[in-house]
């Protein structure tokens, strides 16, 4: 498996590779151990149900030789009474015995099913956050549903037919050769020619199996994107929903086709294989009629048991051809799943790990020469690429990707507990980046990021991740209560815990006048709420989970005055006693902070206060003038200042005064 700055290789070997499915099936069948003592009473009722069936044919040769047609020619009523009972029972209790099959087999098959379905949700949930941002969401989503609802008749009744029909064919195959050897070799005398064409039909199948999940992947993509708030809104705004119609009917038209082709894969096969099974039962009664001329052993009923067990044996043959092809599509269905279940996470918790101690946790935060280039993006895009042994439908090395530049360059710098650091750069100098460091999103790749002196990367992912808090600028809601939403970073929260996280967030106010309260539902990523409000969230979500560091990556630059003002409050109080990390393109927003680094193109260029570093005149002092320069640009503070003309002014003024004191 490859890592890191590759793309995705999930390596079999070349004896694997020849094999075809068989490395699959291993993994199929392994899914299905836990479920070995249902399988053996499975087995038990398909031999069982095969054996009564096989004794129908000797009971109906019985009734024509013995109690029909005797050779004394008195017809026997008794013994007559007794086979057709028989008769009579069989199916009864074959068909008692199909109702307890039927059930243990969906038993297994669906929660094996769910088993993989959760097996892949928990994986992805492993999966570092680039894995997301080079993968589209439908198409995670189709593997999950899709993919996972494709393999439904392979885990719930495949295997079990395969059986069923495999001990009736055995059972019909031995009873006619019992029968007459001759005329079993004429039944079956073009079996081999069947298999031949039914081997190349199969993988024609499997590729059309692979490309038909291709598009559907690609039509739950459209849909995921086009019919997502966010994309509603975008193609209303930019009248493009007639190219967004079309781009789904371009996918859906090619969907159609491959399901088309997919369907009508191997129906003249079959169609030829239904022929010669048609009229096989006329070859074999113009060979019983040689037969019977060369004064042969054959009787009537050997000819009816034998055409009774003939057709017995052709359905079954017919159905194992056809489970044989649906086993052979299923399989490439089931290597798209394993490839997102063999993807390795980029970032995982190291052996002896160490877990910190809340309450000992001082919140010191060291850059340590932090060196950071993204890697490739980890993704699998479902295309079938031809390796040195085949098609076989792998992601194979290609070779190394071209070498990206530095993100983060020589980062060394320290934040004291408790303090409250910006960090400013123009768009692209890695702000964001080194905040995704912090709590492990992404590992460096030289150098070492350190909490309290302990390299991240020597923390349990857990603590980790509950003492780091994070804002962003685009906070996200689930579509569920207000409620909910604050308290999924503490989901035992009391009620009294998250309505005193709202009032810290300045948000309790607006929440009760809902008419629904904290019981008002925030919509799809919480469209119904403004971004103030989705915000004030966001920062109660934060509070409700209490910990020591907090990230606040410009979480007021999208906002008026008045709900900046609001935000900026209860970001005040959510920095208090702890150590943050500020990333703001509104300078006025940090111009309290402690201290503040300045990052060009992934260096940081200078540090130190606000005072400090506009007397010095480099990075922080050029943005200042680009904002707030000879007054041409107004500046809105969360007090209601502003920079006009070299002078700082209020826009409520005192009452004493027109002109505030204010530095910076």
């Amino acid at each position: 498996m490859a890592r890191g700055g590759g793309p995705t290789v999930i390596h079999l070997t070349e004896a694997e590779v020849r094999a075809g499915g068989a490395p699959i099936l291993r993994r199929i069948a392994a899914m299905l151990r836990p479920y070995r003592t249902k399988m053996v009473f499975v087995a038990i009722a398909v031999v069982v149900s095969a054996a009564l069936t096989s004794l129908v044919p000797f009971l109906t040769k019985a009734i024509f030789d013995k109690a029909l047609f005797p050779p004394d020619g008195d017809i026997r009523t008794h013994l007559l009474a007794w086979l057709v009972a028989g008769m009579c029972a069989i199916p009864v209790v074959t068909a008692l015995i199909g109702i307890g099959q039927n059930w243990l087999t969906s038993t297994i098959g669906n929660s094996a099913m769910a088993d993989l379905r959760g097996d892949l949700f928990a994986h992805l949930q492993k999966m570092e956050l680039a894995f997301f941002t080079a993968t589209k969401t439908g198409a995670i989503q189709s593997r999950l549903a899709n993919d996972v609802a494709g393999v439904r008749t392979v885990l719930t009744d495949t295997a079990t037919s395969i059986l069923q029909n495999s001990v009736t064919v055995t059972a019909a195959f031995i009873s006619m050769v019992i029968l007459s050897w001759q005329l079993t070799i004429l039944t079956l005398i073009l079996m081999p020619v069947f298999i031949v064409i039914q081997l190349q039909v199969g993988k024609r199948r499997q590729r059309l199996a692979r490309k038909t999940q291709e598009s559907l992947s690609e039509m739950t993509a459209i849909t995921e994107e086009a019919l997502s708030v966010s994309g509603i809104l975008l193609s209303k705004v930019f009248n493009r929903a007639d190219s967004e119609v079309e781009r789904y009917r371009q996918a859906n038209r090619e969907q159609t086709r491959l399901q088309v082709d997919q369907a009508m894969t191997g129906r003249a096969f079959f169609a030829t294989v239904q022929t010669f099974f048609a009229i096989t039962p006329a070859l074999i009664y113009l060979a019983a009629g040689l037969m019977l001329q060369g004064s042969s052993e054959l009787t009537a009923g050997t000819l009816v048991a034998f055409t009774t067990l003939q057709a017995r044996l052709q359905m079954p043959l017919l159905q194992l051809m056809r489970v044989s092809l649906d086993v052979q599509t299923s399989l490439a269905l089931f290597r798209r799943l394993f490839e997102y279940l063999d993807l390795e996470p980029a970032i995982t918790e190291r052996p002896g790990a160490v877990e910190l101690d809340p309450h000992a946790l001082r919140g010191q935060i060291e850059f340590r020469d932090v060196r950071f280039r993204y890697p490739e993006p980890r993704s699998l895009s479902g295309t079938v690429v031809r390796d040195r042994f085949g098609e076989s439908g792998v992601r194979i090395d290609s070779g190394p990707a071209p070498e990206q530049g530095w993100a983060l360059d020589g980062i060394s710098l320290t934040v004291k507990p408790g303090q409250l650091a910006a960090i400013v750069g123009p768009s692209g100098s890695g702000k964001t980046t080194m905040t995704y460091l912090v709590p492990r999103f992404y590992d460096v790749n030289e150098g070492a990021v350190l909490i309290d002196g302990t390299d991240v990367r020597d923390l349990t992912m857990g603590s980790l991740a509950e003492a780091v808090g994070m804002v962003t600028q685009e906070p996200y809601l689930f579509h569920g209560s207000i409620r909910d939403n604050i308290a999924y970073a503490k989901p035992d929260a009391s009620a009294e815990e998250i309505e005193e996280a709202a009032r810290d967030a300045n948000i309790h106010d607006r929440i009760v006048s809902f008419p629904e309260g904290y019981e008002t539902i925030t919509g799809e990523r919480g469209y119904r709420l403004s971004g103030g409000e989705k915000q004030r969230l966001a920062i109660a979500r934060v509070l409700l989970m209490d910990p020591r560091i907090l990230i606040l990556d410009e979480a007021t630059s999208a906002l008026d005055t008045e709900t900046e003002r609001l935000v900026q409050d209860a970001l005040e109080r959510a920095t208090h006693n702890r150590t943050t990390i500020a990333i703001a393109h509104r300078l006025s927003t940090i111009h309290n902070a402690d201290v503040i680094f300045g990052l060009e193109d992934g260096r940081l260029v200078e540090q130190g206060t606000h005072d400090e570093l506009l007397a010095l005149g480099g990075l922080y002092s050029r943005l200042y003038v680009e904002q707030f320069g000879s007054g041409r640009i107004e500046a809105r503070f969360t007090d209601g200042v502003r920079f006009t003309d070299g002078e700082v002014y209020c826009d409520r003024p005192a009452p004493d005064e027109r002109r505030a004191d204010v530095s910076f």
